[in-house]
């Protein structure tokens, strides 16, 4: 690739449409603009765990209720046609992840093909998906772990100092303490929380599985009629709430400059993430139901402890499953973390953020303060915040962000032909067209008070970046590092 100089447009970005090409995000990601590169230290094996990490949590642990709440038994189809979703997304977060293996994953995706306005937009509703959601995965921690302490001791944490105001406590303390002790755990580096995140997901995935051989053995049929108490409108909605569940994979692709050969792994990685988790969602909902029945499984949070310790009739069973619980949202924390870093390291190499987000540090590779910016900010509605409030806006803020995926799919495809593509999305353009459709579909789902507040979101978004950003984008500007010559590709 020619390098660019300050005098004259390079030929790898178009600054009338503000659109960054492949090539320049690919030579940008061989090495943070301080000098100090990301490591590449994560294998297919890791990448998989750090998917898995970064999915399964609160979603089934807690959010399983509010699904079967919503559909009844026909939470399973729910949990399909999110599953659905999620598998033509998956396609094009192959497709691009493969061709343009660098940490910015929807916004890097975006400014590559639909220019710097929408990619900005895209990483603001990020925001929702990483950071939001960080705050409502935690308030789900802070339950199981007071389900925990019952299990051991018989003891819970006081309302005031485990609640938001929302849920009549004062402060969510469990909450703080696992967002900083993931933050911890980051700044230390991506091998360690790697090696921790594999540990946590091989650990919950045993939980799951050892859950559904208990719920199996009290399974009744009866407890799966009626099927669809609410009908098709209550699939819709219960898969607009399941849809939670799966919020995390496309974290695979925020790790792109981590990751050992990204052009292959990062594909296989989400394709393998996908199925393993639809077929554990069904597999537990269907057990959880067929055990207890939906309207018991509906009225608790921490449904999966209730099955098994009504099914063992002994509290230890039930135990097991929250210490499950606790590990499993811990590592979805840390993942969903992770994955937030790093879309704001993008967008601020890009300037389109203050400079202190991309800064890494030459010891530990990794962007601290950063991470501590996150930690900080997204403690706060962790403290003080009920999982509701939370739960709707993150869903509709991910959709939005993967719908503009599947186009950027095609518009990728007309506009860089030629580039080398690891993955293809099958039956293209139906695939990413089908994406669109049920993104929008299940946005339909959240109901009108979400899109209320969505919308208000994307507005203040909108005058940020013009504000803000768009006047200090080292797309255009004269001098700005990107327009000295960037070093070549790395990896993959």
């Amino acid at each position: 690739m020619s390098s660019a100089s300050p005098t004259s447009p390079s030929p790898s970005r178009s600054t009338r449409a503000r659109i960054k090409s492949p090539a320049l995000l690919l030579a940008e990601s061989g090495a943070d603009l301080e000098g100090h590169g990301l490591r590449r230290t994560m294998g297919l094996f890791q990448l998989v765990c750090f998917g898995v990490g970064a999915i399964v949590g609160t979603g089934i642990f807690v959010g399983l209720s509010d699904s079967v709440a919503e559909a009844g038994p026909a939470v399973v189809v729910s949990f399909v046609l999110a599953a659905v979703t999620c598998i033509f997304t998956a396609f094009s977060f192959a497709e691009l992840g493969g061709a343009i293996p660098v940490s910015g994953s929807s916004y890097s995706f975006a400014y590559a093909t639909l220019g710097e306005r929408v990619a900005f937009l895209v990483g603001w509703c990020l925001l929702l998906e990483y950071g939001v959601s960080v705050s409502a995965v935690a308030v789900g921690w802070s339950q199981y772990v007071n389900e925990l302490l019952n299990s051991l001791i018989g003891w819970d944490l006081p309302a005031a100092l485990s609640s938001g105001p929302g849920d009549g406590g004062v402060i969510n303390l469990p909450a703080v303490v696992v967002v900083m002790m993931a933050a911890t755990l980051l700044v230390r580096g991506i091998r360690e929380s790697a090696g921790a995140t594999a540990a946590m997901a091989v650990l919950k995935i045993g939980i799951l599985i050892a859950f559904c051989a208990i719920a199996f053995t009290a399974f009744e049929d009866g407890h799966l009629s009626p099927f669809a108490p609410h009908g098709m409108a209550g699939v819709t909605a219960g898969a607009s709430v399941a849809f939670f569940s799966y919020i995390g994979f496309d974290a695979i692709t925020t790790a792109g400059e981590e990751v050992k050969n990204p052009r292959r792994n990062i594909p296989i990685a989400i394709m393998i993430c996908i199925g393993v988790v639809t077929l554990l969602y069904c597999a537990v909902a269907l057990g959880a139901i067929g055990a207890l029945g939906a309207d018991a499984v509906g009225d608790k949070p921490a449904a999966l402890s209730l099955v098994v310790d009504k099914v063992t009739e002994s509290s230890v069973g039930g135990g097991i499953i929250a210490f499950g619980a606790v590990v499993a949202i811990a590592s979805v924390v840390l993942a969903v973390m992770y994955g937030q870093t790093r879309i704001l390291m993008s967008m601020s190499r890009d300037g389109l953020i203050p400079r202190v987000f991309e800064r890494v540090s030459p010891k530990t590779h990794t962007p601290v303060a950063n991470t501590w910016i996150v930690a900080l900010v997204f403690a706060v509605p962790a403290a003080f915040s009920s999982l509701d409030v939370v739960v709707n806006l993150t869903t509709i803020g991910t959709l939005a962000t993967m719908a503009v995926v599947n186009v950027a799919v095609i518009a990728l495809r007309r506009r860089n032909p030629e580039l080398k593509r690891s993955f293809r999305v099958p039956l293209y353009p139906v695939s990413p067209v089908l994406g669109v459709g049920f993104c929008l579909y299940l946005m339909y789902g959240t109901g009108w008070t979400t899109w209320v507040q969505f919308s208000v979101f994307l507005v203040v978004g909108a005058l940020v970046y013009a504000g803000y950003s768009r006047s200090r984008s080292r797309l255009v500007s004269p001098g700005a590092p990107q327009d000295r010559a960037a070093p070549g590709p790395t990896g993959g």
